[in-house]
């Protein structure tokens, strides 16, 4: 069938997507090989508008499937915030290490038993006529007080997965893939990829 392009630069994600869609036959390619094709600004409300908004943006652009994702960290305690602006929680360009403190200063005087919290990713394929498939992955967990761990990125090393015990950061690569909302959505996007592609035209 050809090319699926990921809405992303990430290199890290794209050797993993593409590992997983080799079964079907297909290539993937990020976003740097397409240099044409500038940012998209992620205004939506929910992480699904953000993840359409993308994959239509590189499904016109580059006339091939794309596939992209949105994802980040609802905390109960806050009514579900950072939710879609977990990037920027702490404002415009800020780094994880700004978000994590902004998260433990809203959560101060908040006490184990009422810090749940999970992170969500939604992941959808477009094909350049607007056919789709979305995919909704979720992993529950609890914010911690103070963070551990020297791996993955973003708020990892404050989630406690509600299943372990562990930091989202002390879990290896292959750890995290198996358990988290990213790894989720995309083993159901993959579910659901035959189907995708027949009911496209695209098997």
């Amino acid at each position: 069938m050809g090319t699926v392009v990921l809405a992303t630069r990430n290199k890290g994600k794209i050797a993993e997507l593409g590992a997983m869609l080799a079964q079907y036959g297909l290539d993937v390619v990020g976003l740097d090989a397409f240099p044409e094709v500038g940012e998209v600004e992620e205004d939506g409300a929910t992480f699904e508008e953000n993840a359409r908004k993308k994959a239509r943006a590189v499904a016109e652009a580059t006339g091939l499937v794309a596939v992209a994702d949105d994802s980040g960290l609802e905390v109960d305690a806050l009514g579900g915030a950072p939710g879609v602006y977990s990037a920027r929680y702490a404002g415009p360009g800020a780094d994880d290490a700004a978000n994590n403190a902004k998260l433990l200063a809203a959560l101060a005087d908040v006490p184990a038993a009422g810090r749940a919290c999970r992170f969500r990713c939604v992941m959808l394929a477009r094909t350049p006529g607007g056919h789709e498939l979305a995919a909704h992955g979720a992993w529950e967990g609890r914010v911690a007080t103070a963070p551990a761990g020297e791996g993955g990125f973003g708020y990892d090393p404050l989630f406690i997965d509600a299943a372990t015990g562990r930091h989202a950061a002390q879990l290896t690569r292959e750890e995290k893939n198996a358990v988290s909302h990213r790894g989720r959505a995309l083993r159901a996007l993959l579910a659901g990829w035959p189907d995708f592609l027949a009911g496209a035209g695209l098997e």
